[in-house]
């Protein structure tokens, strides 16, 4: 950041949104307590691990609080009260999510996270609708769990696997994507936002090309719901998956958005109460998605926890929550750059998430001493092998950031790791 020139503390109310547009460039932004909704993050402590899991938000709190404690009753079964008005509750947080993301209620399936909405597409479509020699395109930045459900279906039906390489500047290369992609490619499934690199993937361009050969396009979108604004029908792709914990909602709730008549033409992934239309010991029929991929009892307090979160980030603003935390990505660069031993990855304009290496000093041991300075990032392969292994390193540390992160954050990093050097000379 230029000298003089002060961050962009943000509001971080339910009311933000009232509160008018954020400042022009050259503006300064008033300084805000940004802790204040957020009580598991004590004064002093640098949390830089959103990009594993957000930390909650009070009101997220209150409505998992009141979900258990006040309103709770199943969903769907019930013909008392309660439970009517939790179904009604319940349904209402569809509706929340799609208008969230620029779907349809119908499109939106619950599921445990984006692992198992990824699981769900592999086994219900991919499983069902390719055929031997066949072909599913990857690219070398994705999470483990946007690869292994593809090995496994493939593994299982014969198809193969293609990987689009990275740019110089470590972005999915979508002129090389252009180049491989043939008739034979099927699927084509991609992150949004880099989990490790915090790259963005152009997705309506990526969708233009997978639909240019007849392929679908399913879009990883942990790392970009938390942060920017999604609308399915613009970006043109098929399917999208993402995590409430990484939102700043409760773990164990995530959402599968699919096209309609993809999710019509697929089977159920188990099978339970909930998800039938009618059941005999001669015969079961289904019923018509979402419920059909929706088996058992449901994480009611999940999802109402969930609805809670998107009201929440809404309330701040997603243009503001992107600019907040691109000004921290570019103070954590130019820290950080300063220091000779420090390799950073990553594009200049990543997406609240920075990756780096310090040259003769393993992640796990950068991490524990900054943990002594009060400081948390992940660091490890953050589940995505094959790209340490395109780095050319076997782990990298990551600092990643939220509504509730600062300037100070940044300096603390920035002292930390140079404390890393002192220690290993």
């Amino acid at each position: 950041m230029p000298p003089g020139e002060s961050l962009a503390a943000l509001p971080l109310h339910p009311d933000a949104a009232r509160r008018g547009p954020p400042p022009r460039a050259g503006e300064e932004f008033a300084p805000l307590d940004a802790l204040a909704d957020f009580p598991a993050i004590p004064a002093g402590w640098a949390y830089l691990d959103t990009a594993a899991t957000a930390q909650k938000p009070q009101p997220v709190i209150d409505a998992i609080t009141r979900g258990y404690a006040r309103d709770y009753a199943t969903v769907h079964r019930g013909v008392y009260q309660r439970s009517a008005d939790m179904t009604l509750a319940y349904e209402a947080a569809r509706r929340r999510v799609a208008g969230f993301i620029g779907a349809q209620e119908d499109e939106i399936v619950f599921v445990r996270g984006a692992t198992e909405g990824i699981n769900l597409v592999a086994q219900c479509w991919a499983g069902t609708q390719l055929r031997a020699g066949d072909r599913i395109l990857l690219s070398a930045l994705e999470h483990h769990s946007n690869i292994v459900p593809w090995q496994m279906v493939a593994e299982a039906n014969g198809l193969a696997i293609d990987v689009v390489p990275l740019t110089d500047d470590h972005r999915i290369d979508l002129d090389a994507m252009a180049a491989m992609l043939t008739p034979a490619h099927k699927l084509v499934a991609l992150a949004h936002v880099s989990n490790v690199l915090g790259s963005v993937l152009d997705v309506a361009g990526a969708a233009a090309l997978a639909h240019g050969v007849g392929a679908k396009l399913l879009v990883d979108g942990c790392q970009a719901v938390p942060r920017m604004t999604v609308d399915v029908a613009a970006l043109g792709c098929d399917f999208y998956v993402f995590s409430g914990h990484k939102l700043y909602g409760p773990t164990g709730i995530g959402v599968l958005w699919g096209r309609a008549d993809l999710l019509s033409a697929m089977p159920p992934y188990q099978g339970g109460g909930a998800m039938i239309d009618r059941v005999t010991f001669e015969r079961t029929t289904y019923a018509p998605p979402p419920a059909r991929f929706e088996a058992g009892t449901p994480h009611i307090v999940g999802v109402l926890g969930l609805h809670a979160a998107i009201d929440y980030v809404e309330g701040v603003g997603l243009e503001r929550i992107h600019a907040h935390e691109t000004a921290l990505v570019q103070a954590t660069r130019d820290a950080l750059s300063a220091i000779n031993s420090v390799t950073l990855f990553g594009p200049e304009d990543s997406a609240g998430i920075v990756s780096f290496a310090v040259k003769g000093v393993h992640p796990h041991d950068i991490g524990t001493i900054l943990d002594e300075s009060r400081v948390a990032i992940r660091a490890g392969h953050h589940c995505a092998q094959p790209l340490m292994v395109l780095l050319g390193v076997p782990a990298t540390a990551r600092a990643s950031f939220g509504v509730y992160n600062s300037l100070d954050d940044v300096a603390a990093l920035a002292r930390g790791i140079e404390r890393v050097t002192r220690i290993f000379g």
